[in-house]
């Protein structure tokens, strides 16, 4: 109504009201009426971005890669990015007058990569693909250290690459390859568990065959000593034997030794009687005539 316009901004919004060619307010979360024929309305939004990006870069070793990430950036001095890009807005539908908020983004990037281009040209091929890591964090403290975003007045809060991979041909040869080196390994391993096995089944039969030793040292000590007990025995059993052949004797020669003197066939009376009191004992005993006979004329011969 009579030209005149209320705006008013964002908690995350810097604002900046020109009229007639000079500043008349400026700074965040503004709201105010203005002239809408005279008045100039800068909206810098201040809060953190994201911009994804894919590098084409070449490695030290002249290998293609690409590189696929994302940042993460804030402006933090917003008077520095409006003298820089034009952020002037149509106050009533809020759309920017010109591209420049979106080139700030594509400088961010460019910036990001001119780095990153550095970092990978002093590297190999295999440096680039297992350090992806570590790259965009050297990139980004880069970044930061040589305040390269200090002109646009933005701050890189976050970088992030999120895949980096060679060209596919590359990259088949180098999955061969890898696959290879995992099945020599695989092939090394089984190798090293066979030889462990053998080593260890040799020494399973070494430790066998020293307790078969151990076991037949052992069975011959015992039969030695057996043997010796054995030939031990047998001396001690002959020596009884001669001891109780000589006792045996004498006992004998003792027992007989009343009968010595005796007539031959009182000594023949006296073994008959013996016979017939012991005749319960006695089996069968025949004694004829002739036998009796022989005995006396024997035992007479003998007297004589």
């Amino acid at each position: 109504m009579f030209g005149i316009g209320y705006f008013k901004a964002q908690p995350t919004e810097f604002v900046r009201k020109v009229s007639g060619g000079r500043v008349k307010r400026e700074g965040q979360a503004l709201s105010f009426y203005y002239r809408k024929r005279t008045t100039s309305i800068v909206v810098v939004p201040v809060s953190s971005a994201d911009a994804a990006f894919v590098f084409n870069e070449q490695t030290g070793n002249y290998q293609a890669v690409t590189i696929q990430g994302q940042l993460t950036y804030r402006i933090v001095e917003p008077r520095r990015t409006v003298e820089m890009l034009n952020y002037a807005v149509e106050p009533r539908k809020r759309a920017y007058l010109s591209q420049d908020p979106e080139r700030l983004k594509q400088r961010i990037v460019v910036t990001v990569q001119m780095e990153t281009r550095r970092q990978v040209e002093g590297r190999s091929l295999e440096g680039v693909l297992g350090n992806g890591a570590s790259i965009s964090e050297e990139v980004q403290e880069e970044v930061r250290s040589r305040d390269l975003l200090a002109p646009l007045g933005v701050e890189l809060l976050s970088l992030n690459f999120t895949s980096v991979s060679p060209n596919p041909e590359v990259g088949k040869a180098l999955e061969a390859e890898y696959r290879e080196t995992l099945l020599r390994r695989a092939d090394e391993a089984i190798y090293a568990r066979r030889a462990a096995a053998v080593e260890e089944e040799g020494k399973i039969k070494s430790n066998e065959l020293e307790g078969e030793i151990s076991l037949v040292r052992e069975r011959e000590r015992l039969i030695d000593l057996e043997a010796a007990n054995d030939r031990k025995k047998s001396q001690a059993w002959g020596e009884r034997r001669e001891l109780e052949a000589g006792f045996t004797t004498r006992a004998n020669e003792m027992e007989l030794a009343p009968y010595r003197d005796l007539d031959p066939r009182k000594v023949l009376a006296l073994a008959m009687r013996d016979i017939g009191n012991n005749a319960g004992k006695v089996g069968n005993l025949n004694i004829t005539s002739e036998v009796l006979a022989d005995l006396l004329q024997a035992e007479g011969n003998g007297a004589r």
